[in-house]
């Protein structure tokens, strides 16, 4: 749901060649806008922004902050020697109105802003556009891959230019849900792509089988996929932009946070404790573009 509002790069020697530079903006009377390191060391802990409702990457499991973000986040805040604290967030219309509303502005009515946002996708020409973020900490991969049922598919597993004929459930208006719309939808097949509020909501379709696959991120396929279930990586025909990075966001002010926050990242990388994290949810890491 969140890469599908991102611009995608052109040729690397030609980031931010043609981007005019955004007024600065200014704090008003209101506005505390973000903490700086040596404030969070001090009093003790750090809040990340997560996305409410995100299975398998931030969610809340019998009262309590559960998920992929969520593990990493508590592995940052011990790497800076404090405790982590979690803002459920709901996404907005596009990426750059939650990265406003989370990081630099704080939302219009009601609360602040949080000392780092997690799961934000990563793309070079995007950070020229949104000057009052730092994008930072770069952790993981995310794909778009296909799950299916094993019965249905007993020898050849589905490619998209099976679901002009065959049943497939993505999240509406997702990365997914475009593609195939483009790739079938005027070609006879569009009855065939069902449509569901969340990635969750199509893989229990896809258990109860009322649909003979599904199509989104990896992870959010793994996650849901029970027996029977089966999920792969086909080659997808005129999908650009198939694979993403996932990192982090902190306000441009606070550089030095974003530099521990992202030594904590790396260092985690090196070691297996991200791919642990992933391994620990039966989730496949697929290391970031750093």
């Amino acid at each position: 749901m969140i890469c599908a509002a991102l611009a995608f790069p052109g040729l690397a020697q030609a980031r931010c060649e043609n981007h005019v530079p955004q007024p600065k903006p200014q704090n008003a009377s209101r506005d505390i806008v973000g903490v700086d390191l040596d404030t969070i060391q001090e009093r003790g802990w750090i809040e990340f922004a997560v996305y409410e409702d995100f299975p398998p990457y931030s969610f809340e499991e019998n009262g309590a902050p559960a998920g992929i973000d969520i593990k990493i986040g508590e592995l940052i805040a011990e790497d800076l020697g404090v405790k982590a604290r979690f803002k459920f967030v709901s996404p907005d219309e596009n990426l750059e109105a939650d990265l406003r509303n989370t990081l630099w502005k704080g939302p219009i009515v009601g609360g602040a802003v949080s000392n780092v946002m997690l799961r934000v996708p990563y793309d070079s020409e995007f950070t020229c556009r949104v000057e009052q973020v730092v994008f930072t900490g770069q952790y993981a991969s995310e794909t778009i891959a296909i799950a299916y049922d094993e019965a249905k598919y007993p020898e050849d597993k589905p490619v998209p230019a099976y679901f002009r004929f065959d049943t497939v459930a993505v999240e509406n208006d997702s990365i997914a849900d475009f593609y195939l719309t483009s790739l079938i939808g005027g070609r006879g097949g569009g009855d065939k792509i069902h449509r569901f509020p969340s990635m969750t909501e199509a893989m229990a379709a896809l258990q109860a089988g009322e649909v003979m696959a599904a199509m989104g991120p990896l992870a959010q396929l793994e996650y849901g996929a029970g027996d029977g279930v089966g999920v792969h990586q086909p080659p997808l025909p005129g999908f650009a932009v198939g694979k993403w990075t996932i990192g982090l966001g902190v306000n441009f002010r606070y550089r030095p946070l974003s530099y521990s926050v992202d030594d904590a990242i790396y260092a985690a990388l090196q070691d297996g404790r991200i791919a642990e994290i992933f391994a620990g949810y039966g989730l496949t890491h697929l290391p970031p573009e750093r």
